[in-house]
């Protein structure tokens, strides 16, 4: 008896279900509102049937058309306006590309002038002016020794010079001394010979 109850009970229950379901099925297809194929599952399930073709009222048909271009448009216009949108997005992509291409370029020459040091009016990087610096200190030393060996060279020659002038100037003293003493012996003897001449004429 309680198994022939649940039974009815349950058959009532799928009955109900199937019906508010077909209902709320049909209350979804409408001409005036949902989807385009809403509307056309309405024109085919509201058309009569006749033979293997549909019936249709032609004022349905009206609607859907109309609702059809009304549909196209409103997708068309929906284009455009994704078309607009994206139009205005790669222009925004384009300029941001630019400016971050600018302020790489910006960057990179603060870099460049961070890792540099003006020289001459040209930018050259620390590492070769440090270069060039050294370059330049080991030539000027390298001058300096050279000036350094050259004057103590022209020094030992002064010196040399010098000397030899010293000892040239003894030796012209002495060859001076020598011929005035000869001088002085000659004139002596000349007086001699004067003075014997003298005496013998005298006699």
């Amino acid at each position: 008896m309680m198994t022939k109850f649940f039974k009815v009970v349950i058959l009532i229950f799928l009955t109900t279900f199937t019906l508010q379901a077909q209902e709320e099925d049909e209350e979804k297809l409408s001409l005036s509102t949902g989807s385009i194929e809403n509307q056309f599952e309405y024109i085919f399930q509201k058309s009569n049937n006749y033979q293997d073709y549909k019936v249709v009222k032609k004022n349905w048909l009206y609607i859907l058309r109309n609702n059809t271009l009304d549909s196209v448009k409103r997708v068309e216009n929906e284009l455009l306006v994704s078309k607009n949108l994206s139009a205005e997005q790669e222009k925004k992509i384009n300029e941001l590309n630019a400016q971050l291409a600018e302020s790489n370029n910006n960057l990179a020459t603060v870099t460049e002038e961070k890792d540099s040091i003006s020289f001459f009016g040209a930018l050259i990087n620390k590492p070769a002016y440090k270069g060039i610096m050294w370059g330049i200190v080991v030539v000027l030393v390298l001058i300096l020794g050279l000036f350094v060996y050259k004057f103590k060279n022209a020094n030992i020659i002064t010196q040399d010079a010098k000397k030899s002038l010293a000892e040239l100037e003894l030796e012209y003293e002495e060859h001076r001394r020598k011929a005035l003493e000869r001088e002085q012996k000659a004139r002596r003897q000349l007086q001699d010979e004067i003075n014997k001449q003298k005496l013998t004429k005298s006699k």
